[in-house]
């Protein structure tokens, strides 16, 4: 190492040995949910080796905090394909294919025997969390052979894994969106944290004590807030307040009779009849600013973009604002993110809330999901960073993309195409309703008769099945 003019000149290390090459490993896929899983059956398919590393003591753990919850779509849409010809194969018996399940269900019917089924469970391992994911012996900054060398995947209890690629479809489920309006916590949202619920709690179930006889505001003006809030009217002696930035809920009913997805668009048309009743007391132009504990219960501040404040006191909070990704165990890696939404910038203008509804997403693939890290990809909801447009078909045909480019046939991976049901539950213009196209998403953020959390608006949910 040498002085030069701006300091010490560095050396390029050599790369590790051959014998440290990425061309024999497997690829690796984060989460075992319907993404993750869906990921693995297109890599058996193919025969590609893979492991699937999830988090949880069992497959679709984000799918089993929402299991009391019915999706509204129904069965045909939930199956990804390549899962779906391993299954037949196996001689299972495919649910009828009309019914709307439920997320245990959506575990029991689907995801469990697909996980069981022999060319995905030898590379399943249930319980373990990856921390952080690198190159071999490459940090961020080193350029030189670093393609050529194997992705390093670190797990929480210190043992190292070796692959060739990264599928990450861990999802976003874990880390949901804070309360305050403008994207930091709001005042005293810490303080107040056991008091506060974050997406779809089992309102009718095991929460039932807690909301009971309480008065409750949910917050956020999307498929889970709809959810929780036509499960909280059940409730007798239950004051609900719901609260929303938009000027109108109009958005949050969605298509009503329009949607071709029954189910969901009684959703909205049920909310919105409950708020016309009185049952349920609609705060329009609601900007979360504080929360402070009082003898009198939880006060919660609004203060808009005026300065104007206003104020509801409740017992419990349901916060209902989505939920955003964490690339934190990626910072090694080369990742082009877009500065606004935490997607790739090349599928950025695709997905934003700005400008598009769920149903207006184009059909995209592993050319809008590549990074400058060559073999990473982030899939499912995770992929949207921010953005509230994902839909659960959208995330099979990504991982249908990406493997397909894994294999080397990059003309099955660039041909990306969706065929979804009309809808207008996720417009922005109503009156567009039968010109809209959606994809489903098993999801969730349904409740008595649920809606997928992939299916949101602009203000509304994340998804919660990727």
């Amino acid at each position: 190492m040498s002085d030069g003019c701006c300091g010490p000149t560095a050396l390029e290390i050599e790369p590790f040995p051959a014998q440290a090459t990425a061309r024999e490993l497997p690829t690796v896929v984060i989460g075992a949910g319907p993404v993750g899983l869906a990921a693995a059956a297109h890599l058996a398919e193919r025969g590609l080796d893979f492991l699937v590393l999830e988090a949880g003591r069992e497959i679709g753990a984000s799918v089993a905090q929402w299991g009391h919850v019915r999706v509204f779509s129904p069965w045909k849409y939930n199956i990804d394909a390549a899962a779906r010809r391993l299954l037949d194969a196996g001689g299972w018996a495919a649910p009828d294919p009309d019914w709307l399940p439920t997320g245990t269900e959506l575990i029991e019917g689907y995801l469990k025997p697909l996980a069981e089924h022999p060319a995905i469970a030898r590379g399943l391992r249930l319980g373990t969390r990856v921390t952080a994911i690198s190159r071999l012996g490459y940090d961020r900054v080193r350029t030189k052979g670093r393609d050529e060398a194997p992705f390093l995947i670190r797990l929480d209890n210190g043992d190292e894994l070796s692959a060739k690629a990264v599928i990450d479809a861990s999802g976003t489920y874990a880390t949901p969106n804070v309360l305050g309006a403008s994207g930091l916590p709001a005042h005293g949202e810490g303080e107040a944290a056991q008091l506060i619920d974050h997406a779809l709690p089992d309102v009718l179930g095991a929460d039932r004590p807690v909301y009971e006889g309480k008065r409750v505001l949910v917050v956020g003006a999307g498929h889970s807030a709809a959810t929780s809030l036509l499960a909280l009217a059940r409730l007798e002696d239950t004051p609900i307040t719901w609260a929303i930035r938009a000027g109108s809920a109009a958005r949050a009913y969605g298509g009503g009779d329009a949607d071709a997805l029954p189910a969901r668009g009684a959703l909205g048309t049920r909310l919105h009849a409950l708020v016309e009743s009185g049952r349920i007391t609609l705060a329009t132009g609601f900007y979360t600013h504080s929360v402070a504990k009082t003898s009198d219960g939880l006060v919660v501040v609004s203060r808009d973009p005026s300065g104007a404040q206003r104020s509801v006191t409740v017992d419990r909070v349901v916060s209902a604002t989505g939920f955003r990704p964490d690339h934190s165990m990626a910072g090694e890696l080369r990742l082009d993110l877009d500065p606004i939404l935490g997607s790739t910038r090349a599928l950025a203008p695709l997905i934003d809330p700005n400008q598009h509804s769920c149903g207006t997403v184009p059909a995209h693939g592993v050319d809008e999901l590549s990074h400058p890290e060559p073999g990473y990809y982030a899939v499912g909801v995770k992929s949207y960073g921010r953005a509230p447009t994902f839909l659960m078909a959208t995330g099979y045909e990504q991982v249908r993309s990406v493997v397909a480019a894994l294999a080397g046939d990059w003309e099955a991976a660039r041909d990306v195409q969706l065929e979804l049901p009309e809808t207008g539950v996720c417009s922005s213009n109503l009156a567009e309703t039968q010109e809209r196209r959606v994809g489903l998403a098993t999801g969730v953020s349904g409740g008595l008769l649920a809606t997928p959390l992939a299916l949101v608006t602009a203000e509304s949910d994340g998804g919660c099945c990727g």
